[in-house]
């Protein structure tokens, strides 16, 4: 039964990576054409001359909802179940910075290393949050 329920979270993780995968050249060109307004409030110093201020706000908004995220996740004493509470947030913490990176880097480097951070932290989120759901599951179905 275990089994089953992993390989039904691998499978669920595959497709997300393929519509990740599939969705990322068209979001980036959607982002890079219309942008979003900078956060305000940023604790960051100004970035020096020369610097786009939307990265340093996207950056800011990345590591402040993943921080908040993290000091959210429920944390329960199980080893397993508070590795991954924390982990999803940290995980989409680093998606959002390299969407940042996407949208301004220029270095073609970094921009793979941003390519790649979506897509493997996106399928691993997808693996921890099919992990939370089955152990919810399993909880539930042994609680009268």
């Amino acid at each position: 039964m275990q089994d089953s329920c992993r390989w039904r979270a691998l499978c669920r993780a595959a497709s997300a990576l393929a519509v990740l995968c599939c969705s990322l050249p068209g979001f980036a060109q959607e982002m890079h054409a219309h942008g979003h307004p900078a956060a305000t409030g940023s604790a960051r110093p100004a970035p020096p001359a020369g610097a786009d201020a939307s990265f340093a706000a996207r950056m800011d908004v990345a590591m402040a909802t993943m921080n908040a995220d993290m000091a959210r996740a429920p944390m329960t004493g199980d080893p397993d179940h508070d590795f991954a509470a924390m982990m999803v947030p940290h995980h989409q913490g680093a998606v959002e910075m390299a969407k940042a990176e996407l949208l301004y880097g220029k270095n073609p480097v970094l921009r793979r290393l941003a390519q790649e951070i979506i897509v493997t932290q996106g399928s691993e989120i997808a693996v921890m949050r099919a992990e939370l759901q089955s152990e919810r599951n399993a909880t539930s179905k042994h609680t009268p």
